[in-house]
């Protein structure tokens, strides 16, 4: 009952949030940037909810923790560190600046702008679409089944009151109620997260014995000749932390940001945030070991994603349960409608205004990205509902192929002026055809190797094409880099 309420108290908040931030929107720019007026906590807490969803809390701290033990410690590790603080003071300022000079708003008119490329923008939009929509239908998925157990309620109206909910805020306030929304979510995050990690470690018997039980039980769960190998290890770290450098909806937050000098105290707080969620979600994943003799099985299969769920409901009291289930709904929620928002603004601003009609008035565009997405979030619902074979494999490909498309293009346009047209293209073409051929190559089991090759080789190739293309015009270098 306590959760219930609990739960119905925040659903309540969300949706008065989403009916304050829709009379701060008034143009484009407002609901996918919130006006480039977003301070440097709620940007950093934005960015944190983004970045960690219910995929770590249930899928990869519960594998990873029992895959690694104490050593998945070196994920959050690059987490906090490459993926967090790193992200912020390599790319913030310079993202911040150079979008404004070039007068954009997202990833695929930022390409635009930069390297002069009409049909860049288009084949840009289309893998942000293709590969970031089932992505968040796979997060829709993940919640819809956590309630299902937690509140004995049917799956399908599970998912619909996640898809209600989140759609409610996201469409009315966009990018103000997705922020404001994201630094309450946040905070949750921490207390709920600290206070697992503070209740389970004392059951396992203190701060002095569960590291060492933790270490022993591992070695009797998993045989030394079936334990992963380093290489896989470094691909996660790589993968998750790096990952984030070239996806839209991590690197939107560089853009909304109210001043370029506040990004030292956006790394910051984003640093801190994250030490604290990505250490007790791994931490908590190898803790299993301490708590469980083996994986649950079912209908004869390893159920990894079970691990967490049976662990927090067996040994939390109710009462935290209630705020665990509102840390993962957080994460979750804040995924989502970062997701949802860059999924419609791919079609929106990147294909209608950029393509078919770009002298469209500023209250159409608005409600055009509050249709779609909308519509998106109606997409997202059927995906999650249905399980499609394709659909599956491209929600495991996501991270990879838009990372890898996205990464050197992005970095090179940032910081080396000589980068063409040509070496650009080339490079996210490489990104893509490795992280989609490597995929089947090299199997789904190593899909975190296929990603950081996909993500490493076009550093090279961008270089070389563009050492060997026409030079950028210098009209287009001096707007760009303007003041950098």
């Amino acid at each position: 009952m306590f959760t219930l309420i609990l739960l119905s108290l925040f659903l309540l908040v969300m949706i008065c949030i989403g009916v304050w931030g829709m009379k701060k929107t008034s143009t484009l720019g407002d609901f996918f940037l919130g006006g480039r007026s977003i301070g440097p906590w709620i940007s950093a807490v934005a960015y944190g909810t983004s970045y960690f969803s219910a995929v770590l809390f249930i899928g990869f701290a519960g594998k990873l923790g029992w895959g690694f033990g104490l050593n998945v410690l070196w994920i959050a590790a690059g987490n906090a560190f490459f993926g967090s603080l790193l992200a912020w003071l390599v790319l913030g300022r310079r993202t911040r600046l150079m979008t404004q000079n070039l007068d954009v708003m997202t990833m695929p008119e930022f390409f635009h702008e930069r390297y002069k490329t009409r049909y860049m923008k288009f084949v840009t939009a289309m893998i942000i679409f293709i590969f970031l929509l089932p992505y968040s239908a796979s997060v829709f998925k993940g919640l819809g089944h956590l309630f299902e157990i937690n509140f004995h309620i049917s799956y399908d109206l599970a998912l619909l009151v996640m898809i209600v909910i989140t759609g409610i805020y996201l469409i009315l306030g966009g990018y103000f109620a997705i922020t404001l929304t994201d630094f309450i979510q946040g905070i949750i995050m921490v207390f709920g997260a600290s206070a697992m990690v503070w209740i389970l470690v004392n059951k396992a018997g203190g701060i002095s014995q569960v590291l060492p039980a933790i270490s022993e039980s591992y070695k009797l769960h998993i045989a030394s000749g079936s334990a992963p190998n380093w290489i896989m290890l470094a691909s996660l770290v790589f993968m998750t932390s790096f990952g984030t450098w070239g996806l839209p909806q991590m690197v939107q937050k560089f853009y909304a940001i109210k001043d370029a000098s506040l990004i030292k105290k956006a790394a910051l707080a984003t640093t801190v945030f994250a030490v604290i969620i990505s250490f007790a979600a791994y931490f908590t994943g190898a803790l299993s070991h301490v708590f469980f003799d083996s994986v649950p099985l079912v209908e004869g299969k390893l159920a990894f994603d079970r691990l967490i769920p049976q662990l927090l409901t067996t040994y939390l009291p109710e009462v935290l349960m209630g705020v665990i289930l509102l840390l993962i709904l957080s994460a979750s929620m804040s995924t989502l409608s970062s997701l949802i928002l860059v999924s419609a603004s791919a079609i929106a601003i990147d294909m209608y205004k950029g393509h078919v009609n770009p002298k469209i008035s500023k209250e159409n565009s608005v409600m055009m990205m509050r249709f779609l997405s909308g519509v998106f979030i109606a997409i997202s619902y059927f995906i999650a509902k249905e399980e499609f074979a394709l659909i599956v494999t491209l929600m495991s490909l996501s991270w990879g192929a838009v990372a890898g498309a996205f990464m050197a293009p992005y970095l090179y346009g940032l910081f080396w002026k000589r980068t063409t047209r040509i070496g650009a293209e080339a490079g996210m073409t490489t990104g893509l055809v490795l992280a989609i051929a490597l995929f089947f190559i090299l199997g789904k089991q190593n899909s975190p190797i296929a990603a950081s090759i996909a993500m490493i080789v076009p550093f090279a190739v961008v270089p070389i094409v563009s050492l060997f293309t026409q030079p950028p015009d210098d009209k287009i270098i001096a707007k760009a880099f303007k003041e950098i």
